[in-house]
């Protein structure tokens, strides 16, 4: 009697929740042993920002854009953070891990692909930033910011915004030639995202020009959506908000994988 044939395996898909799984597993492991320092950072300099700008400057103006200039600047403050934990990490692990430490080597040894590879630090870098970026949100309500149901979106906005700007940051590490490069990517480019995001100050005030460049910053989408999460939303303009930073998690996912798979693969 003919034994019957051996079914073929099913075919894997493109991305492999277990891989994901298993990369973000070895994150977790790792952060458990420098959580401290690494949560001190994350959550730190932005109250400080909140801090300063809220009881300094704040003592000069009392209302901003018909908010109070603390709860103004304390919802703000939030997509600073974001951006703070998800762009640093982003650049500055990746490019260790990859460059000297050969992690990356390793994990693609596995069955894990460049684009799990990606996905899977994207994700655990994105978690943080939406953790740490409800900080300053939390002590702007122990300074009389009112709490509403709508904060509960808070941490969703600043994941979704720390995935864009993870994959920003791995995009950058695998362009930049050397880790002292990156010094002109924050001072060029975050530095400005930051500042002009309509966290300190309304973009309205700005010039025209600079004004309709601010829309295509992500900062500014996160801003909007974290102030229409915690004072109400406006409708449509709230859906174009999350529809832009959409696209630009998405745009960043493809040029981080390309420029890693060059790096490690090609």
């Amino acid at each position: 009697m003919t034994a019957s044939p051996t079914a073929a395996p099913s075919r894997l898909r493109r991305i492999e929740p277990t891989a994901i799984g298993g990369v973000m597993s070895r994150e977790l492991t790792m952060y458990r042993r420098f959580w401290r320092s690494t949560t001190f950072s994350s959550v730190v300099e932005p109250t400080i920002y909140l801090l300063a700008f809220g009881f300094g400057f704040g003592s000069l103006v009392s209302q901003v854009a018909g908010y109070d200039y603390v709860d103004f600047i304390g919802t703000g403050i939030v997509a600073t953070a974001v951006l703070f934990s998800s762009a640093f990490p982003g650049m500055f692990a990746t490019f260790v891990k990859r460059k000297f430490q050969r992690t990356y080597d390793a994990v693609l040894a596995a069955p894990v692909d460049t684009e799990e590879l990606v996905t899977a630090e994207a994700l655990w870098i994105g978690l943080k930033a939406g953790v740490y970026g409800t900080v300053p949100m939390l002590v702007a309500i122990g300074f009389g910011l009112d709490p509403s149901p709508g904060m509960l979106l808070v941490p969703l906005i600043g994941i979704l915004t720390g995935i864009g700007f993870a994959l920003f940051g791995i995009w950058v590490s695998g362009v930049v030639p050397s880790i002292d490069s990156f010094g002109y990517v924050i001072s060029a480019v975050l530095t400005p995202l930051f500042l002009v995001a309509g966290t300190f100050f309304p973009i309205d005030g700005l010039p025209d020009v600079v004004a309709r460049l601010a829309v295509l910053n992500p900062l500014y989408h996160c801003v909007e959506l974290v102030r229409g999460a915690v004072f109400g939303f406006s409708g449509l303009h709230d859906v174009g908000h999350v529809v832009a930073l959409l696209a630009f998690t998405a745009l960043m996912w493809v040029l981080a994988v390309r420029k890693l798979r060059s790096r490690l693969v090609d």
